[in-house]
């Protein structure tokens, strides 16, 4: 399953060509990502938002038409990255500690992208449209999930009757949950919470 394209069926401007327009556009991406987090997404206005990126209202609307262009801009960005990221477990170690090394390197993946997502859930409520996008990114989030659980029941010692793709929901679910809350998570905190999931998927999928 393809990743969403959040930006399809949108009316985009085109994108800038020239270093300074470059520039300005990151800056208004770096403000709203900032002012997302701070304010959530009703808090942050687009007068907000340009001002913190330095620029006239006015030069917002030389990059997006509304800002919950912004908002679908950025969340498409951000699926692009999650996208590229490796899910095959290593190639190293038991299947417990490839199993905990590929969920390590899941949560320490860029997230900087976080604040946005908590914008979306709370655009969403409001907006059917990104409610529907939103089922989109979860079925497709939960396809990827799957298929690290098929390959945990391939290992040797696998429970067969496990329903994978209801399992696969639910932890997508979960997975989700966890990453609105890293902003407010320490280091700590966080390897709790993935030696948690660790033990749960492990014991799930495979007996001792």
């Amino acid at each position: 399953m393809t990743r969403p394209d959040l930006l399809a069926g949108e009316e985009l401007l085109a994108p800038p060509r020239q270093k300074r327009s470059r520039e300005k556009r990151d800056r208004l991406n770096a403000a709203a990502l900032a002012l997302f987090g701070e304010k959530g997404y009703e808090g942050a206005s687009i007068e907000g938002i340009a001002e913190r990126a330095g620029l006239a209202t006015g030069g917002f609307y030389q990059h997006y038409r509304s800002k919950r262009q912004l908002l679908l801009a950025l969340m498409d960005e951000w699926l692009e990255r999650l996208a590229s990221l490796d899910v095959r477990p290593p190639a190293q170690g038991s299947s417990r500690e490839r199993l905990h090394a590929l969920l390590t390197r899941a949560f320490s993946a860029d997230m900087k992208y976080v604040p946005v997502y908590r914008a979306w859930q709370e655009a969403a409520l409001a907006d059917p449209e990104l409610a529907r996008k939103q089922q989109e990114i979860h079925a497709w989030t939960t396809t990827r999930v799957l298929a690290v659980f098929r390959w945990l029941q391939s290992m040797p010692g696998a429970r067969r009757s496990v329903d994978l793709e209801g399992l696969a929901r639910a932890m997508d679910a979960w997975f989700w949950s966890l990453l609105a809350q890293l902003p407010r998570m320490r280091k700590p905190e966080l390897k709790r919470w993935i030696d948690a999931a660790t033990h749960l998927i492990y014991h799930a999928l495979l007996t001792d």
